[in-house]
């Protein structure tokens, strides 16, 4: 019998996750299936129990059901613990189902495949919601110096004082921020709707790396603002999803799919529109 996975969402129709597990598991020879699932907004827990009767073993989870399914879990990875979030379902062999958060994974092995080493490089992480929370522990273990900033400071600051006893964090105003930092990553979703976070273009120099967790067709609404004020280089997000979902895949089947080869299919996919 064909072992099931799928990923939840609302909306999920854009969602690439089925092509990514499938690509990564014709590359490893795992027969499963990978579906996209759709849930109503206040339906997700029944939509996913129904899900895991009908044998399934492990699930993705995407907007806006990630804090959710951190509730609906009976074990919890410290990942997990610390967004308050969860991507990656697993269901135990005991029946239990554990959590885990692979966002912060994904985005650190993208950042260091594109700009190497990340020790003691000074980093800027704009926001302070879900995405930028499961991302600060990988970032710390990864040895960066962190500053996160946000519209509201008071939540970047409430961030930075959970995280401190991992590693170099502080919170800043967007108004203070005076100097320019090594990376700039945005985690904001204000690109979506075609907006951008208002940020001093002095955070911005000719060294700097800016990395934006979505991704588009075209360069992001932050990376085409960042390249404007002379960013050294920029990079969209695709690969922060590649990563999470092949640490996904590691968790359910205990083997590690190559990403560059499944990235190189999905930028031509995407090319094509």
């Amino acid at each position: 019998m064909t072992d099931k996975y799928a990923v939840f969402g609302n909306p999920i129709a854009q969602s690439k996750s089925p092509f990514i597990h499938g690509d990564f598991a014709e590359q490893t020879e795992q027969t499963i299936s990978y579906q996209a699932m759709y849930a109503e907004v206040d339906e997700f827990p029944a939509t996913l129990a129904a899900f895991w009767a009908e044998g399934g073993l492990g699930a993705n989870v995407t907007a806006p059901f990630k804090q959710q399914a951190y509730e609906l879990c009976d074990e919890l990875s410290q990942l997990a613990q610390l967004a308050g979030a969860v991507n990656t379902l697993q269901r135990l062999e005991d029946g239990r189902v554990r959590g885990d958060n692979t966002d912060g994974v994904g985005l650190v092995t993208d950042l260091q495949h594109h700009f190497g080493a990340l020790q003691n490089k000074r980093v800027l992480l704009v926001g302070a919601g879900g995405a930028a929370r499961g991302c600060i522990k990988p970032l710390l273990d990864a040895g960066v110096i962190l500053t996160v900033c946000n519209r509201t400071h008071v939540k970047a600051q409430s961030l930075a004082e959970q995280f401190k006893q991992f590693g170099q964090v502080d919170a800043c105003p967007i108004d203070e921020l005076d100097t320019a930092f090594d990376i700039v990553i945005n985690s904001t979703s204000a690109g979506l709707a075609g907006e951008i976070i208002a940020l001093p273009t002095n955070i911005i120099s000719s060294y700097t790396d800016c990395y934006d967790m979505t991704y588009s067709q075209q360069q992001t609404v932050f990376n085409q603002w960042a390249s404007k004020q002379g960013a050294n280089r920029v990079v969209d997000g695709l690969g922060m999803l590649v990563g999470q979902a092949a640490q996904s895949f590691y968790i359910w089947r205990n083997v590690k799919p190559n990403q560059e080869v499944t990235m190189t299919k999905l930028r031509l996919q995407l090319a094509r529109g």
